[in-house]
């Protein structure tokens, strides 16, 4: 069973190497998923998969600081566009059982939701 810093780091490499069913893997089957400042929520391991493979774009994940103990993780990384656009963001990963229970993103601003999604999320 890996613990919360090796599934941090192997949450940030499959998202980058776009290894879905990798990514799947370590995620619990009802895992949710948070980004407060859209006011979205994804409930379920298939549906925050189609999410991320779905998302459009060029993007790449840059971990810069893990802070891990036997319940979670916190990954403050840097999220860049193929444009050279980036931002800093912190993901609050929950962990029961060797499986991803929820993740949290935080980022710097409030957004309003690209279009598109609406299939995979509920708005709180």
């Amino acid at each position: 069973m890996m613990d919360s810093r090796t599934l941090a780091a192997r949450f940030f490499a499959t998202l980058e190497g776009r290894q879905w069913n990798e990514f799947a893997a370590l995620l619990d089957p009802d895992v949710t998923y948070e980004i407060p400042q859209s006011g979205e929520r994804i409930l379920g391991r298939d549906r925050y998969v189609q999410f991320n493979s779905e998302y459009p774009g060029d993007w790449h994940l840059t971990p810069k600081v893990v802070v891990a103990d036997q319940d979670g993780a916190s990954v403050w990384f840097d999220w860049t566009l193929g444009d050279g656009e980036h931002s800093d963001a912190v993901v609050f990963l929950q962990v029961s059982g060797g499986r991803i229970t929820r993740v949290t993103d935080f980022w710097p601003e409030p957004y309003d939701p690209p279009p598109g999604r609406d299939h995979l999320v509920e708005r709180s």
